[in-house]
């Protein structure tokens, strides 16, 4: 008498007919979880379908390994076999050619998530807009003649300036005379002993001061070499 289809014995004969490989209880049983089956249900269900011939056992040692009975299955002969593997190729490729797709819609979705959304479009024009009118007001402040710095500030800035440059320049002045006296004599390569002493010039870091000079306004410049 078949067992129940919802009964133990009906889902364990199922699920080992399925995997058609060996298996122990455990095996069974982890897989059968989904069903509330416990494993000693499995092993009761196991041990039943075995004595009665539904299944096939064998054991080694105290581990029982049960297995689809073979009879149950139509083996196919060579031409089916032939068959089978021609089918399972155009599969294979048919798989490969559905995957491709896939990868290709793939990158689709992620070109089109990666552009605005017509909401966010409308917001950054909106932003870009107001830019645009704020740099025309400044602009045509710019061409109204407006004075943006006033001539008291412009002269404070350039006292100040001119102070800078001047002590850039009294200091520089002064490590050149310091630095011919303690090399006059010295017997040591000169550009060695700077990088011993971790001294670099004005020159070793891209810097001129003849350049932040020449920012100033005439009237305000140092005759070169001063």
């Amino acid at each position: 008498m078949a067992p129940k289809s919802d009964s133990a014995e009906a889902i364990v004969l199922n699920f080992v007919n399925e995997q058609n490989r060996p298996l122990n209880s455990q095996n069974v049983a982890d897989s059968l979880q989904k069903f509330n089956l416990k494993k000693t249900g499995v092993q009761k269900a196991l041990d039943a379908l075995a004595d009665s011939g539904r299944i096939s056992f064998k054991e080694y040692g105290k581990q029982k390994i049960y297995l689809a009975r073979q009879d149950q299955f139509k083996i196919p002969n060579s031409e089916e076999l032939t068959q089978m593997k021609e089918a399972n190729a155009k599969l294979q490729q048919h798989l490969a050619e559905q995957k491709k797709a896939i990868t290709q819609v793939e990158e689709e979705i992620r070109t089109l998530q990666s552009n605005l959304t017509l909401k966010e479009m409308r917001e950054k024009e909106a932003m870009l807009r107001k830019e645009v009118k704020e740099l025309e007001e400044k602009l045509e402040t710019l061409r109204g003649g407006v004075t943006l710095v006033s001539p008291e500030d412009r002269k404070a800035i350039e006292q100040i300036y001119s102070e800078k440059l001047g002590q850039w320049r009294k200091r520089k002045r002064m490590f050149k005379d310091i630095w011919d006296v303690i090399t006059e004599n010295s017997p040591k390569n000169l550009k060695e002993f700077k990088e011993e002493l971790g001294i670099e010039y004005d020159e070793d870091v891209g810097v001129n001061l003849q350049s932040f000079s020449d920012m100033l306004p005439q009237n305000r410049k140092r005759p070169r070499g001063k």
